[in-house]
């Protein structure tokens, strides 16, 4: 969540931004939400879930990680002007594509010849397996999951503790709003548990599980005298590792 990747505060859009209301706007992306939920489904990263899945008992060539940390790298790696050019599941497209390449999964030349030939005929027959075995093992990462949580809760913050948002240097990847970075809020709920992340974000400091929090923040206090008239609060899921104690306001007798 850098750059252009959340919008929040960005100015210069001259344009309505188009919410679109369905999930999936053609049959092709159905399919590629299944292509991502299978590779979180066979992703090495499950050897140490919560849930016990034994990844050496499922006939499958796929023995890399992808998480959802991978998609949004892949989303955050993307030229601004090509991120606003495709939609949703295009990034997807692309993201997912450009990873089975550079892991040796799909040779360039045989999917640009695969792509020409659907090209051709979109309607020549898909490509059958025998994944019995595989399709479970998806299925039951699907109902099961694997959870974030770490043990209890060891919050340095209360509900009503006023705190700052940090501005850590943003890497490959990061899941600190951009907007909300060096603004003040007030922590308004503690999760229960810590949380891990799906991989450590490097510079930015996400790492070993952290307790996360819901921060209220005060639309003025971020968008100064932008913010429109009347607006409502913003609230923000935040990882603790990016919170420090907020400065106490300057009384009128410290002036």
């Amino acid at each position: 969540m850098k750059l252009q990747h959340h919008l929040g505060g960005l100015e210069g859009l001259t344009e309505p931004i188009d919410f679109e209301k369905r999930v999936f706007v053609q049959d092709w992306e159905r399919r590629i939400f299944g292509i991502h939920a299978a590779m979180m489904g066979l992703s090495d990263s499950l050897r140490g879930a919560a849930p016990n899945y034994d990844l050496d008992a499922v006939p499958t060539a796929f023995a890399s990680t992808w998480t959802w940390a991978d998609l949004r790298k892949g989303a955050e790696a993307m030229n601004p002007f090509a991120y606003f050019q495709y939609r949703y599941y295009e990034k997807w497209l692309g993201g997912i594509t450009a990873y089975l390449v550079e892991q040796g999964y799909v040779d360039e030349s045989a999917l640009a010849a695969a792509t020409d030939r659907y090209r051709a005929d979109p309607d020549a027959a898909l490509p059958t397996r025998d994944g019995a075995a595989i399709d479970e093992q998806v299925i039951r990462y699907l109902r099961e999951g694997d959870s974030p949580r770490r043990g209890p809760a060891t919050p340095a913050f209360t509900v009503g503790d006023r705190v700052l948002v940090g501005d850590p240097p943003a890497g490959e990847h990061t899941r600190l709003p951009g907007y909300l970075r060096g603004r003040p809020g007030t922590v308004t709920r503690v999760f229960e548990g810590n949380y891990a992340y799906f991989c450590s974000t490097g510079a930015d400091g996400l790492g070993e599980p952290v307790p996360v929090y819901v921060v209220r923040f005060e639309p003025a206090d971020i968008w100064g005298s932008r913010a429109e008239p009347n607006p409502g609060p913003v609230f923000a899921d935040i990882y603790q590792t990016y919170l420090s104690p907020s400065p106490a306001p300057a009384q009128e007798g410290d002036r």
